[in-house]
């Protein structure tokens, strides 16, 4: 009987050893004489046990984690093939906390299929959504979505049945559907673990889109600095167009819809949808003044839906399952699930999808266990390097858009980075108001100008130079920058800078705390 052991091919674990492991699993594979075959799944997202070995027995699977080369021939002297007793057993990854406490929707085969064979996405549920859209109206797709609740992942929170009713409503000879897979926000991977782990998710929520807009055509644009999801993609949207999933007829519809992945050139501005929309174009990723909205004039002037990979990804699930059953998850108008994904200093670092309505201690404290180093949690930055900064007087929060928005904080991509006592928030304000000052696109002012301006400030205040009027000059530069900003670069900074003064006053007295420690 041959044995299957699933090694994670993501760049998360290959960054961790993976390739290594594999080809010592392999070496003993060969020497050993094993009936066996290697599965390169995605990552479950416990990135703490990462490379997690799996190997499939009878009783189910078993993980090993985390493996590394010189491990692997001590696992097979411990029967791993069997689901052997190991130093480095962890049984069976479902009834693993960390994975047992989630509701998985979105990330439901991340993990466990191999990501580029179709035969395997379906056996686990895929395309049962698609096959249900094919044979209804545009209108009622679009409803559907709708009335499930979701809204944007990418940061904005816009409820995407909106979006795509505006893109359905509008007449052209052709429409355009464009994920936005330009994941640039620090703390963030869950549409790198779906591009690498279940690919085929995303590019079913495409065809739906599709199929709901009329539009025929749709584009990946994903960031230059994830070569392997770009592999992956490409590989399964070939696998999907030689299946029928994409190309001239959507498993048999009347209605052809394919896609193309197209890669970004460094640009984080490019996360912008308009810029984005520029660079797929060709042109210089700068930001589109609005009105129009890409929904009516986008892509090459067209009607245009932009989704995050996260929210496309879970438009299989509302469509396979329905409406009510999405909207089920969740609190007041955040409905359905979050992948949270959890960084920094923090003792388990990985992906946490579940329904909106955790409060930020939970997630930090017994989700992310605390601290890698052990020392108390200082704050908490949500959000990504544009999120404000929460102390741990704040911690009470639910997850939620408007929750965080009443705390003038945002959940953006719900990447969270975990900062011990350690930290010093003036460092952090210069930092936010540098990667601005490098990111900007340079269109508008208050971005290009605001944040150069915001660094020499903030500079100034270290030095102890006039503090008190440096404070009300950065606060006067947040100000503008936050009302004047074509784009949430420029428009976002003021967030963690304001947080970072308004929560920890003591570390923007560089003076009275070097008076103090003398």
């Amino acid at each position: 009987m041959s044995v299957t052991i699933y090694i994670p091919g993501d760049s998360g674990s290959l960054s961790l050893g993976a390739e290594k492991v594999a080809k010592a699993v392999e070496k003993e594979i060969a020497a050993r004489g094993i009936d066996a075959r290697i599965v390169r799944n995605g990552s479950r997202g416990l990135y703490w046990l990462e490379p997690m070995v799996e190997v499939r027995t009878e009783a189910g699977r078993v993980a090993y984690g985390p493996v590394s080369a010189k491990d692997v021939a001590s696992l097979f002297d411990a029967g791993l093939t069997n689901g052997g007793q190991h130093k480095l057993s962890l049984g069976d990854p479902e009834k693993l906390p960390f994975v047992a406490k989630q509701t998985r929707l979105t990330f439901a085969r991340c993990g466990i299929t191999d990501p580029i064979s179709l035969e395997d996405y379906e056996a686990h549920g895929g395309l049962a959504g698609l096959r249900k859209a094919v044979s209804m109206a545009p209108a009622d797709i679009v409803k559907q979505v709708t009335e499930s609740g979701l809204r944007g992942r990418g940061g904005a929170g816009f409820p995407t049945g909106i979006k795509w009713k505006t893109v359905l409503d509008t007449a052209a000879d052709q429409k355009y559907i464009v994920c936005n897979a330009d994941e640039g926000d620090s703390a963030t991977f869950a549409d790198r673990m779906i591009m690498e782990g279940d690919p085929f998710v995303l590019i079913e929520g495409m065809a739906i889109a599709g199929l709901a807009t009329h539009a025929t055509k749709g584009y990946v644009y994903i960031r230059s600095e994830y070569p392997h999801a770009i592999a992956v993609m490409d590989k399964a949207v070939k696998v999907a167009r030689r299946a029928g999933v994409l190309g001239k007829s959507v498993l048999g519809s009347s209605q052809g819809f394919d896609i193309e992945i197209r890669s970004g050139a460094g640009a984080y501005v490019c996360g912008e949808e308009t810029s984005l929309l520029n660079s797929l174009e060709g042109k210089r990723g700068v930001v589109r003044a609005k009105p129009p909205l890409p929904a009516i004039q986008g892509l090459f002037g067209k009607p245009t839906v932009i989704n995050n990979v996260i929210s496309l990804a879970s438009v299989p699930i509302v469509m396979d399952k329905g409406a009510q059953y999405y909207k089920d998850f969740g609190m007041g108008r955040s409905r359905g699930t979050i992948p949270i994904q959890i960084a920094g200093n923090v003792k388990h670092g990985g992906l946490f999808e579940v329904a909106f309505g955790l409060t930020l201690g939970e997630i930090v404290d017994e989700i992310g266990g605390g601290t890698a180093t052990g020392r108390p949690v200082k704050a908490v930055q949500v959000g990504g390097p544009l999120g404000a900064y929460f102390p741990r007087a704040l911690f009470d929060t639910p997850f939620d858009y408007e929750e965080f928005a009443k705390r003038d904080g945002l959940i953006g991509h719900a990447g969270i980075t975990v900062f011990d006592d350690s930290a010093d928030m003036l460092k952090q304000a210069r930092f936010a108001m540098e990667f601005c000052a490098i990111e900007s696109c340079g269109k508008c002012t208050p971005c290009r100008i605001g944040s150069t301006r915001g660094v020499e400030t903030l500079d100034k205040l270290k030095q102890n130079i006039e503090p008190e009027k440096q404070l009300a000059l950065v606060t006067d530069l947040c100000n503008t920058m936050k009302f004047g900003s074509l784009c949430a670069l420029g428009g976002f900074t003021p967030y963690p800078v304001m947080s970072a003064i308004h929560h920890f006053p003591e570390d923007f007295r560089p003076a009275a705390v070097a008076q103090a420690a003398e």
